[in-house]
């Protein structure tokens, strides 16, 4: 688990950095188009002739929205929703999928064939007894195997000791397979959040610079209600992705329970049928 965490963990940190690196590189480009502003100047007194040819080039140059890889885009929309809080996201997103899908790789490790387990325990208390049955359920992994475990190992107690044993070590393995996945649901919830968030502040950015323009033209309020949409999006795709990872992991729970309880009560309908 923790090299899963590390791997996305490092992962993530990489892209946040990429998409730093490419706000800090179109500032640069900003900063330098201003500084060339007395060469702006200076172009306009030249020649329309050699002006015509100066556009001509740029368009030429100029790559077409369309040609742009989805993966571009995606960061070009990570970086106009501001690096702050799209990075918080970004983060939530690589947490949630690193614990969902180390539980799921558990679960499926966890998951066991029970009406295979059963047959296999039932021919060792016919052929060997307690301890051949026992030790066919030392030798199978799983919950159930381990319930099964628990339970042969205090039948020389009485029938019901065995049944109060599988109780409550089902419960044991029931906390085992619920391990860390309140964590899912925190980010799922947590993601949504935190876009609205951004889009309050980026409301807020909206409006200050109305007051300050003293204007309404869209040109003014584009920039915040931009920002604002974007870490909305953002945080709305990360809890759709956490809330799928997060419902096939409850569904698997489920399933390893049921499983586990129909096979406890084979399990004591073989004990007793071996006692007589």
């Amino acid at each position: 688990m923790k090299r899963v965490l590390s791997i996305l963990a490092i992962t993530g940190l990489l892209s946040f950095g990429m998409a730093t690196s490419t706000y800090a590189f179109q500032g640069t480009e900003q900063t330098t188009e201003e500084t060339a502003t007395p060469e702006a100047a200076a172009a306009e007194a030249a020649p329309a002739e050699v002006q015509e040819e100066t556009v001509v080039v740029e368009e030429v140059e100029e790559v077409p929205a369309e040609d742009a890889s989805f993966h571009q885009i995606l960061k070009q929309r990570f970086i106009e929703g501001g690096p702050f809080f799209m990075g918080i996201v970004l983060v939530a997103l690589i947490l949630g999928l690193a614990i969902a899908i180390e539980r799921i790789i558990y679960l499926n490790m966890a998951t066991t064939n029970t009406k295979k387990l059963v047959a296999s325990v039932d021919a060792a208390l016919n052929e060997g007894g307690i301890e051949a049955a026992k030790e066919v359920c030392r030798s199978t992994k799983g919950p159930v195997a381990s319930i099964f475990y628990q339970g042969l190992d205090r039948y020389d107690e009485g029938l019901e000791n065995v049944e109060k044993a599988v109780v409550g070590y089902g419960g044991v393995q029931m906390g085992l397979l619920e391990k860390n996945v309140s964590w899912v649901s925190l980010f799922i919830a947590l993601a949504p959040m935190l876009g609205f968030m951004g889009t309050v502040i980026g409301m807020i950015g909206a409006f200050d610079s109305i007051q300050q323009a003293g204007d309404i033209s869209p040109t003014v309020v584009a920039g915040g209600i931009k920002v604002a949409l974007l870490t909305t999006v953002f945080g709305l795709v990360v809890g759709i992705i956490l809330q799928i990872f997060y419902n096939y992991i409850i569904s698997k729970i489920d399933a390893i329970v049921n499983s586990m309880e129909d096979a406890s009560i084979q399990l004591v309908d073989l004990l007793v049928r071996y006692k007589k």
